[in-house]
């Protein structure tokens, strides 16, 4: 097993409107199954709940670690925390990161998760593989959200 995981995503939509897709919270929201409490602030944590169909008991916690404007937007958060009676707060969390370059007249989007070797090694194999194929899943929804918004 891995300690990250890595998906290229190639979007049809230049570098500003993918970045507004993943920095308004209002978009990052729509095509990622939450809805959040309040704007993505660096240093802040970002609360809300989730959406997506059979989570929709599950509370959305995560700090947001950079915004570097059309770049790179960043948070950390417990991964695959979907037992509401478990207290994942003593775990390290993992961090996301969202990496965008222009590719023509679009956009090359990586997405990184990284740091399972630190989760306990209970939590750890399914947290990866669900969370694995749940990033391929989220590059699916965030093109098709582009697509169906031009």
């Amino acid at each position: 097993m891995s300690d990250r995981i890595e998906k290229t995503v190639e979007l049809k939509a230049p570098v500003a409107r993918v970045w507004r897709a993943l920095t308004d919270y209002q978009a990052f929201g729509a095509w990622f199954g939450v809805k959040l409490d309040g704007p993505f602030k660096p240093g802040e944590e970002s609360t809300g709940h989730i959406t997506y169909p059979g989570y929709e008991h599950l509370r959305w916690h995560a700090v947001v670690t950079v915004m570097e404007p059309e770049r790179r937007f960043a948070f950390t958060w417990h991964p695959y925390a979907i037992d509401p009676e478990y207290d994942y707060s003593p775990e390290t969390p993992t961090l996301v990161e969202f990496t965008l370059e222009p590719v023509g007249a679009g956009t090359r989007l990586v997405i990184v998760e990284s740091g399972f070797d630190k989760l306990p090694a209970h939590r750890r194999d399914k947290a990866f593989r669900m969370n694995e194929s749940g990033w391929a899943e989220q590059g699916e929804n965030i093109a098709k959200y582009l697509d169906d918004a031009s």
